[in-house]
């Protein structure tokens, strides 16, 4: 807990990567989409590039909900740009979008469920990702995950790690950052939300890039807790 020692009355959390397991789930659809074609690609390195492109583009994107630019727009024309550097030429238009849209079907960790499960007694339970509005539901619809709200990065017009994201989320709670939890992944986005006054909780995913991959889980006594997945979140949370 923080120094007051108060329970948080909402967690908030990270969908991509904290959540869910994208690098399996996209390698596995672009294997698919792909039925053999490109036995000689990489695909573990080609979602890890993916990724990384998204994180570029997201690191250089202005405010402007005006002139948004979707997650996935992001993801697609990433894909484009990756498939031409791989020799990849053979992807038809639909089989291009279907691989884009990978990102809207991300499967959970299989801790996910059953740690909400027992955290939503308690809890108010909601996301605050990056990700689209509509990637979130449908990714939270396919995998039967128990939110109470979505709250989007979309919502506020800016990404993550931007202060307005999480001050959103709060206002829309009706809650002080104090009695809120910000759970992630991602220490960034944790120590972003912790210089806000909002508690905090790393969890750690050894695999979010696969078994090669290289990952910070290293525990830190910056967070209120440092947890190994989310039913070991809800065992220390008294769930």
């Amino acid at each position: 807990m923080t120094d007051t020692g108060r329970a948080p009355r909402a967690l908030l959390f990270d969908v991509q990567g904290t959540a869910t397991d994208f690098h399996s789930t996209v390698c596995g659809e672009a294997a698919r989409i792909s039925g053999g074609r490109h036995r000689g690609v990489d695909w573990a390195e080609f979602v890890g590039r993916w990724r990384a492109e998204y994180f570029t583009v997201l690191k250089s994107a202005k405010g402007d909900r005006d002139n948004w630019i979707t997650v996935h727009s992001v993801y697609r024309d990433a894909l484009a740009r990756l498939l031409a550097e791989y020799g990849i030429t053979d992807f038809s238009a639909p089989e291009r979008e279907d691989l884009a849209l990978a990102w809207q079907r991300l499967a959970p960790w299989p801790d996910v469920v059953p740690g909400l499960a027992r955290l939503k007694d308690r809890f108010v339970l909601a996301t605050l990702s990056n990700a689209d509005v509509s990637a979130v539901v449908n990714i939270s619809k396919r995998g039967r995950l128990p939110w109470d709200a979505v709250f989007a990065a979309e919502m506020a017009g800016v990404f993550k790690p931007d202060p307005v994201v999480y001050q959103m989320a709060a206002r829309y709670l009706g809650l002080d950052p104090a009695e809120i939890m910000m759970v992630a992944c991602h220490k960034y986005d944790i120590k972003a939300a912790g210089a806000l006054g909002f508690q905090t909780a790393f969890v750690a995913r050894p695999l979010e890039f696969g078994v090669h991959g290289q990952v910070d889980v290293s525990y830190d006594d910056e967070f209120d807790i440092n947890a190994r997945d989310f039913l070991d979140l809800a065992d220390q949370l008294g769930c």
